[in-house]
């Protein structure tokens, strides 16, 4: 498996060796000792999940202020423009945001750490997400950043109108959400 930086440098895109023949194709999507040592540290994953959405769904940009989750995605159908944003006050890159497309065809994974809120737009027909997540979820701890807040400034690659749960159309922006120290 390899690794592709991204601007912000605790958020990790993995792209995986794929084997491709007259049969079908095989990949490691996972090796607990590769990721740990890109990452630099034990992470114990307690939760799958899995979402399928249509076309213009746009998830998040969800967190957690207590049990802070941090979260390895992927696609294994269609595609999706996956974004962390930097909710850590302590770092230089609080704030700030980067994406990633994900598809069931590149096969890349996401690592977005703990500190870290979290969203998607589908871009194809239709998406199915999965995610690992290293805390249960919280519905009590769940925050909701707005996906468009004009001081984040997320470049979202999107044509239409975007569909949104009542949830996330309440997301707070950065200025009076909460964030980790």
């Amino acid at each position: 498996m390899k690794t592709i930086p991204l601007s912000i440098v605790d958020v990790v895109l993995f792209e995986p060796y794929v084997f491709v023949d007259e049969r079908g194709f095989f990949f490691e999507s996972y090796n607990q000792r590769v990721f740990e040592g890109t990452i630099g540290r034990r992470v114990n994953f307690v939760q799958d999940n899995h979402s399928r959405s249509a076309k213009n769904v746009l998830r998040g940009l969800h967190y957690q202020v207590q049990q802070a989750q941090g979260k390895l995605v992927r696609v294994v159908e269609g595609e999706v423009f996956d974004v962390a944003v930097d909710l850590r006050s302590s770092s230089n890159t609080f704030g700030k945001w980067v994406g990633a497309h994900l598809t069931a065809e590149n096969k890349r994974q996401l690592w977005i750490p703990e500190g870290f809120a979290h969203g998607f737009v589908v871009l194809s027909d239709v998406a199915e997400v999965l995610y690992k997540s290293t805390e249960f979820y919280a519905p009590a701890h769940e925050r909701c950043l707005a996906w468009n807040d004009p001081q984040v400034a997320i470049d979202w690659p999107v044509t239409g109108e975007l569909l949104l749960s009542e949830k996330d159309k309440a997301g707070k922006r950065l200025v009076g959400a909460e964030y980790f120290g």
